[in-house]
């Protein structure tokens, strides 16, 4: 684990796939905002079709996973989400690059509609009413990514605005992870296992995903498959060819590249 000494209550660079994500963020804000005084209408269907409804997702409306994060219902609770994003976002990618964080953000994100999904599939197996309503805003994401820094920079202290003292990033994820799974217990079930859900598709990413990225670890993997082809391949031509020349009253063995093995010499050191 890296550790760090102590970091100022600053807000990082705004730069690279931090900012991508503020300005989709509050462009998709300002956008609906738009579209309530322009077309009531046309936002009243955008506030039923964005937000991430389980039962309308399983009905055929599979875009919300994606959609729901940028919907935001107050401007105060659009601030503090967007400078939380700001935060942890651009910590991170301090430390890594912007296809790292993209994608932690993006699979916690999916990862809280996930978990949406499979409690109300559960509730409703069960016979069980959930009083939650759709979920709107970015709040899996941020818990993602304040998971990731407190499994990676556990001994990075953030200071507690306003107050004027510092807590450990590992700290102050379980503490957040506590207040999240009391809520389990109240009103607001689906939406705290939904958050919970998030967190856990944050650390699963951390653990599982390349330092490079998920696309870096595609590729790699695409192209460890190509060539474990090209090598199966090879050995089956070379055997091809041994039975060949046995055909043809000759003894010839290749290795695993195709060269050819000299069974009369024990030294081999002219074929590495």
């Amino acid at each position: 684990m890296a550790r760090f000494g102590s970091t100022p209550f600053a807000f990082p660079e705004f730069s690279g796939a931090t900012r991508r994500l503020i300005l989709w963020n509050l462009g998709a804000f300002f956008a609906l905002l738009l579209a309530q005084r322009v077309a009531p209408g046309f936002a009243l269907q955008l506030s039923f079709a964005l937000p991430f409804s389980p039962d309308l997702f399983l009905h055929g409306e599979f875009w919300q996973p994606l959609t729901y994060s940028l919907v935001h219902t107050t401007i105060w609770g659009t601030l503090l989400e967007l400078l939380s994003l700001w935060f942890l976002a651009g910590f991170l990618e301090s430390y890594h690059n912007s296809t790292w964080l993209t994608g932690l953000y993006a699979a916690s994100v999916l990862g809280t509609a996930a978990a949406a999904t499979a409690i109300y599939a559960c509730a409703h197996t069960l016979g069980y009413a959930l009083a939650g309503g759709p979920l709107v805003g970015c709040f899996g994401g941020i818990f993602g990514l304040l998971v990731a820094i407190g499994t990676l920079y556990g001994d990075v202290q953030f200071m507690l605005f306003p107050l004027p003292m510092g807590i450990k990033a590992r700290y102050l994820a379980a503490i957040y992870a506590l207040i999240t799974v009391a809520m389990l217990f109240g009103n607001q079930r689906e939406y705290a296992f939904a958050q919970l859900g998030g967190a856990l598709a944050g650390l699963a990413f951390i653990r599982l995903a390349p330092r490079r990225g998920l696309a870096f670890g595609l590729s790699e993997r695409w192209y460890a498959l190509r060539n474990g082809y090209y090598r199966w391949k090879r050995r089956r031509a070379a055997r091809k060819f041994e039975v060949y020349m046995r055909s043809q009253g000759r003894n010839v063995h290749l290795d695993s590249k195709g060269r050819q093995i000299d069974d009369d010499s024990n030294d081999k050191s002219r074929w590495n």
